[in-house]
């Protein structure tokens, strides 16, 4: 197994090495590559953790009173079988 800190040595040493116009195009890259997907992941219109975990509560509510609503309805068609069978 390839030691990390060993690795992190290995990739500072080349860093420090590489001529001064290399480093330059190097964060002029990183930092524009940063600018770009900052600004597409705004374009995609996500939610926050927290909404999403709001939204998934409503939603098991939602779930939880539809089945108590189909539990009723069930009932009550079955009352009415009874009843219509009964005269």
């Amino acid at each position: 197994m390839i030691n990390p800190a060993k690795l992190e040595e290995i990739a500072k040493q080349i860093t420090s090495n590489m001529p001064q116009g290399v480093k330059n195009l190097a964060e002029t890259l990183e930092g524009k590559t940063k600018q770009v997907l900052q600004n597409k992941l705004a374009e995609m219109d996500f939610v926050s953790r927290e909404e999403f975990d709001i939204q998934s509560q409503v939603l098991i509510r939602t779930r939880e009173k539809l089945t108590e609503l189909e539990a009723k309805v069930a009932l009550l068609e079955q009352q009415l079988t009874d009843k219509t069978d009964a005269e």
